[in-house]
């Protein structure tokens, strides 16, 4: 909700540098305090001007360099406010699309603070080390401090996390496609849920390994299927998505994790356990930690922060399993980049990464809210601290027509087709809620969902 602060004068006689600079940089300096928060509304321009005895053109200049750096946002009609969020509207979104909710990415609320905290991080790094050192070749997977760090961080979840069990990946899709080139041959079988992330289905297609759905229901995948397939199939890996699973959002219970755990150990196979949410939900406890010695954990601060940073982090289940995937990131992409590596792990020794996190995950909650509020009627899955929904389209509407009427409204949605690992896909899609830049954007794309779902028959365009 917009609040006023009108009477908002920044202090910038204590600061150096020419007046519209020192303008913003108090703008920002009172973000970061709290003294001004999203949604506030600032003086106008005249007003600035006036209060700080200085001239309109100072003001404006401040005012429009603000805006280039996300702090602030200017609604026709209303003024000038403080911004949601720290993200910019996307300059190469193909046509026609206005509003992108296809891409599962994680929302940037002003409060993760994120453009101060690279250059503070960065500005850390330089003062250690300075940034040219980490330009070289590092070791693959990391350094034994960088591993430290992240084991040590990652104990809070997974108490049985060790350095030298740890890999530092450039990205979650490495690890999958590093372990299904360690882990099975092609022809190969590897089990997954019915639905499941379409990075998996990519990484299998080019290793010729077969993925076979198991059933599922609004719970995650069902224990008894998963024991038949099992039996019947003896596959290599079973690859799963346990909490706010992508797309259908199922967390499983702590039930069924024990009990796909024992059917995992007594196939004597091994799990890949895409830990990509789990960040997002603390309430429950990986299933890494039933069988550790027969689970591949990978954690990504893909979902938590954001996808850039290419930093992800496999558990091994020993030091042998842990050196072998050391060899097979060093043959494919060599390591992640050092820069970013360094960057994170001050963020973990500090707290900093947790702390954005948080905020993170505060702006997930509340947009899943503004949601349930919008589709209240409608059948979706959903969970509050998920980025996503999923969306089971009402009887008589095709999940084809629906995506491409929306698309053609300028919204783009992702269809069930994309997740099915094998047979039929239901007919839902998924709405990525963290891809709008703001919670307005969220608004304005729940809007046109809504009005395509109502939309009458005989006013939908044939394709």
């Amino acid at each position: 909700m917009d609040q006023t602060c009108m009477d908002w004068t920044p202090t910038i006689s204590e600061l150096s540098g020419p007046r519209y600079q020192r303008i913003v940089e108090a703008m920002e300096a009172d973000i970061a305090a709290g003294r001004l928060v999203r949604g506030q509304q600032l003086p106008t321009q005249r007003a600035l001007a006036k209060a700080l005895g200085i001239d309109l053109t100072t003001v404006t200049r401040a005012y429009t360099e603000a805006r280039r750096r996300g702090i602030m946002e200017a609604r026709v009609g209303q003024g000038s406010f403080v911004s949601e969020t720290s993200a910019r509207r996307t300059v190469d979104l193909p046509h026609p699309v206005a509003i992108d909710l296809s891409m599962n990415v994680p929302p940037h609320p002003l409060e993760a603070q994120l453009d101060e905290r690279i250059i503070a991080g960065l500005e850390v790094l330089r003062a250690q080390s300075g940034l040219t050192a980490f330009l070289n070749y590092q070791p693959p997977g990391g350094s034994a401090h960088e591993r430290e760090v992240a084991a040590r961080w990652m104990r809070a979840r997974v108490p049985h996390a060790q350095a030298d069990r740890l890999v530092i990946y450039p990205g979650a899709q490495t690890i999958l496609f590093n372990l299904l080139a360690h882990l099975a041959r092609p022809g190969d079988i590897v089990l997954t849920e019915a639905l499941t992330f379409p990075g998996i289905k990519a990484a299998a297609a080019q290793l010729g390994v077969k993925l076979i759905g198991v059933a599922m229901d609004d719970g995650g995948i069902l224990p008894d299927a998963l024991a038949k397939a099992c039996r019947s199939y003896k596959p290599k890996a079973v690859y799963l998505i346990p909490t706010l699973h992508n797309p259908t959002t199922a967390t499983l219970s702590s039930e069924r994790r024990s009990a796909i755990a024992k059917i995992i150990r007594d196939a004597e196979t091994v799990l890949i356990e895409d830990d990509a949410y789990g960040l997002l939900d603390r309430s429950v406890s990986p299933v890494a930690n039933l069988i550790p010695e027969r689970t591949y954990l990978a954690t990504t601060l893909s979902k938590c922060i954001a996808p850039a940073l290419r930093v992800a982090y496999l558990l091994a289940p020993d030091g042998g399993a842990q050196l072998q995937m050391r060899n097979h990131l060093q043959a494919t992409v060599q390591m992640p980049a050092p820069l970013m590596v360094a960057l994170v792990t001050h963020w973990l020794e500090s707290g900093i990464a947790d702390r954005i996190i948080t905020a993170i995950r505060d702006e997930a909650v509340g947009r899943q809210q503004l949601a349930q509020r919008a589709l209240k009627g409608f059948q979706f899955q959903a969970k509050p601290a998920a980025h996503h929904l999923w969306l089971r389209l009402p009887e008589g509407l095709g999940r084809r027509d629906v995506t491409a009427q929306l698309l053609r409204d300028g919204l783009a949605v992702v269809a069930s087709d994309s997740f099915v690992a094998d047979g039929n896909p239901p007919n839902a899609a998924r709405l990525s809620l963290g891809a709008a830049r703001n919670r307005a954007e969220l608004t304005q794309a729940l809007r046109i969902l809504i009005g395509a779902l109502q939309r009458p028959a005989d006013a939908r365009q044939i394709v």
